[in-house]
């Protein structure tokens, strides 16, 4: 009669029970970053103090000088949030691709500069241009950037020193010849701002999306490739950013300025990285909030006026620098209080080698059949079991194999 395990007799094996929690990760990769969804609170909790910021400076604005806030001054204020805006917006997509495009300030100068000097032919056909050399520069870093894969930093670093060199090649700011005042439609151009920085965050805190724009991203080595979904990632980053940049020159070569000084650029790219790591963006790339760049260019355009009207000599570098401390704060907590809440790593099911779910990370393993004490005592001889020759038959000497038979 042959052994049958206690309460299986008859039973197929039950499939091991996985939770629903684990089953949503079952497709993520560990290679592109912590399996599991982001959370978002800590950006909820962060952007309400920004707004309450943007409050309290406001006020501040208000009581020292009214009319800013009103008329012309409100009009020009949006102009300048909308430059501002556009290069946090071009330094906060790269970042939230783990390549941080250091040329954006240099490009805008650029900009600003072709735009001014061209704009007599129209500021179609100037903008048009800028634009097309800036993407063109802009593929060819990210192509440096995801062939060589090299730090982006450096080669973007490389790639402002180039059009710092067209820049210089003028010693005297430049006359502006656009006829274009931005300033008749700035509430259509700031809400066109607001509208892309909102919906950005929006589907950048989408989990498919937010996976794949930070595929960049270091999960080991740095120096590992990231495969070619990351490259093309950060191409579009680069050439998407630094055309922003363009739009950004443009808008500051024809809001009201007569005219552009040929200055390197570098403090608005300082400027544009601390306000994007300011609101909520990660310095490492992928994570990041909805309505922090949005909350973030509206206070530092007007705490900038409102220096201003204090009388107070505030440079680009002062406030760049000290968003770029402060964001990098913000960084550490958003990395700390962003990634998926703990024990979602080690809740992903694996697969077994026969194909089925093997119940590896938080599902509790059945215990081997070896452990379970035998029903019946273990047999030491060995080859077929054999009920005449059995050792416990032997209990006595056999009268038919006697001598005498």
């Amino acid at each position: 009669m042959g052994y049958e395990e206690p309460g299986r007799a008859g039973q197929p094996e039950p499939a091991p029970t996985v939770p629903a929690a684990v089953l949503e990760n079952v497709f993520d990769d560990p290679a592109h970053g912590e399996p599991g969804r982001d959370r978002i609170g800590v950006h909820v909790v962060w952007e309400t103090v920004l707004l309450a910021a943007v409050g309290v400076v406001a006020y501040l604005l208000w009581r020292e000088a009214p009319a800013t806030l009103r008329g012309d001054g409100l009009r020009t204020l949006l102009v300048d949030a909308v430059a501002l805006g556009l290069l946090a917006l071009a330094a906060g997509l790269s970042l939230r691709t783990a390549a941080v495009n250091l040329a954006i300030g240099p490009v805008a100068v650029a900009a600003a500069l072709h735009v001014a000097e061209q704009g007599d032919n129209g500021l179609p056909t100037a903008l048009g241009q800028a634009a097309a050399v800036a993407a063109l520069g802009g593929l060819a870093v990210a192509l440096v950037v995801v062939a060589l894969h090299v730090p982006a930093w450096a080669a973007s670093l490389g790639g402002a020193a180039g059009v710092v060199v067209y820049i210089e090649q003028r010693a005297t700011p430049v006359l502006v010849q656009a006829g274009y005042d931005p300033r008749t439609g700035a509430g259509q151009l700031f809400a066109g701002f607001a509208a892309v920085a909102v919906l950005g965050g929006l589907f950048g805190a989408i989990r498919p999306v937010r996976r794949l724009v930070g595929r960049f991203r270091s999960v080991a080595d740095p120096a590992r490739r990231r495969g070619a979904v990351a490259g093309a990632v950060v191409a579009a980053a680069f050439v998407c950013s630094t055309v922003m940049a363009v739009l950004a020159g443009a808008i500051v070569a024809t809001g009201g300025a007569a005219t552009v000084a040929p200055v390197v650029g570098m403090d608005w790219t300082v400027l544009a990285v601390g306000m994007a790591l300011l609101a909520g963006t990660s310095g490492y790339g992928r994570r990041g909030g909805v309505f922090g760049t949005l909350l973030v260019v509206c206070l530092v355009v007007l705490f900038l006026e409102y220096a201003r009207t204090r009388g107070w000599e505030v440079s680009r570098w002062l406030v760049g620098g000290a968003a770029l401390g402060v964001g990098l704060a913000v960084t550490r907590l958003v990395e700390t209080w962003g990634r998926p809440a703990a024990g979602t790593t080690a809740e992903r099911p694996s697969v077994a080698g026969d194909g089925r779910i093997s119940a590896g990370w938080a599902i509790p393993r059945a215990e081997s059949v070896d452990t379970w004490a035998p029903a019946v005592p273990d047999r030491s001889f060995e080859g077929p079991a054999d009920p005449w020759q059995a050792p416990r038959w032997d209990t006595g000497p056999r009268r038919w194999d006697a001598e005498d038979r």
